[in-house]
């Protein structure tokens, strides 16, 4: 296939990307966005197949098969309460591949006899550690999710020492392979290290910030196929990270600044896990983990719901409905009368509705 095609083809699948980020950042238009993004992706798989020469398809068909039943089943099966539960797990697998994949290309570099360019082993490195954090990190966010393990933040003595040290380690080895690419065991040292400091980084969070700590971690998923791509000299890979990273850090600076918090507060805050001492509660996306736990407590609870179908699966005892996106049951960041708006409509609702289920729309619009 002409190199001409392929560059046309790639930069047709990144508009596609451009504007399927476009499209879902409005209710009415989200589905086009959706599709529009899937359709970008099918070119760039499409194109790359044709552009590597392969010699045989029978093992890309049969990952294609594989991979498409088990998606086609959970998106059948999974509720959209447990949405973020499988984001969670999206994000994981997209990090576990790029870690797989950058080691592959080291050690196939170094079969041929040839010695890995410095891009190569920057980059190799580079996807290794945030490939690691983020599959790991991604598992324990959809346990504690999940309930399988406890939502409460999981402290103890010398953690942040704990943390800095793991950051250090794993850039030291990565140094060290960049140096030495022809020990390509030390690779996995690396990965290692960061796979530990994904679970130990994300244990103290608690449940409550999960939602923030997924799109956080979307986006390192990102970062890490963007680094692949560096690894394998793809531009597509390069620009679809970029944009996932990109899209991912904004989406969690909006979370943050609708919370009133910064970032830092909350990953290293251990903060979100319990609401014992409150006598009622205002829970914003039923979904999250706060609901449960007002639930747990007896606590008079309002949630803010983005669809009625989620409230009408999950049973609030009673839910307040907003036209938003979802992931923003506060309106757009940087609009306090939308905000306060809000907030005012579900005291009122707690105060004075009875009805058990009822759900009630605010009758805020998403500005356009």
């Amino acid at each position: 296939m002409p190199a001409a095609v392929i560059n046309f083809a790639y930069l047709f699948a990144s508009a596609l990307f451009i504007f399927a980020l476009k499209g879902m950042s409005h209710p009415r238009t989200a589905v086009r966005g959706n599709f529009l993004g899937a359709l970008g992706m099918f070119i760039a798989v499409l194109v790359t197949v044709l552009d590597r020469r392969i010699i045989s398809y029978e093992i890309i068909l049969a990952g294609l098969v594989v991979g498409a039943g088990i998606g086609a089943v959970l998106a059948v099966k999974i509720h959209m309460t447990a949405m973020p539960q499988m984001v969670a797990l999206l994000n994981g697998f997209g990090g576990a591949a790029s870690v797989l994949v950058a080691g592959a290309a080291l050690y196939e570099t170094l079969a041929r006899g040839h010695t890995p360019a410095a891009q190569l082993t920057v980059a190799t490195v580079l996807a290794g550690i945030i490939g690691a954090v983020t599959f790991l990190g991604s598992l324990v966010a959809f346990a504690k999710l999940e309930e399988l393990i406890d939502g409460r933040p999981l402290l103890f003595a010398g953690q942040r020492a704990l943390n800095g040290a793991l950051v250090l380690a794993a850039l030291a080895l990565g140094g060290w392979l960049i140096a030495r690419p022809e020990a390509p065991a030390v690779y996995w040292l690396v990965v290692a290290a960061a796979a530990v400091l994904g679970v130990s980084g994300v244990l103290p969070i608690g449940g409550a910030d999960m939602p923030v700590v997924i799109t956080l971690l979307n986006a390192y998923s990102g970062l890490a196929a963007c680094a692949t791509g560096f690894v394998l000299d793809n531009n597509m890979l390069i620009v679809a990270g970029s944009l996932v990273g990109a899209s991912g850090i904004i989406l969690t600076q909006i979370m943050c600044r609708a919370m009133n918090r910064p970032i830092t507060n909350v990953l290293f805050g251990g903060v979100g896990g319990e609401m014992v001492k409150l006598q009622r509660a205002v829970v914003f996306d039923v979904v999250a983990h706060g609901f449960p736990l007002a639930k747990a407590h007896g606590l008079p609870t309002v949630c803010v719901v983005m669809s009625r179908e989620i409230a009408a699966t999950v049973k609030p005892p009673r839910a307040l409905y907003v036209r938003f996106p979802y992931g923003a049951p506060l309106g757009p960041a940087g609009r306090p009368d939308i905000q306060m708006a809000i907030i005012r409509a579900a005291l009122a609702l707690l105060e004075e509705l009875d009805r058990p289920g009822a759900i009630v729309e605010a009758g805020v619009e998403w500005p356009e």
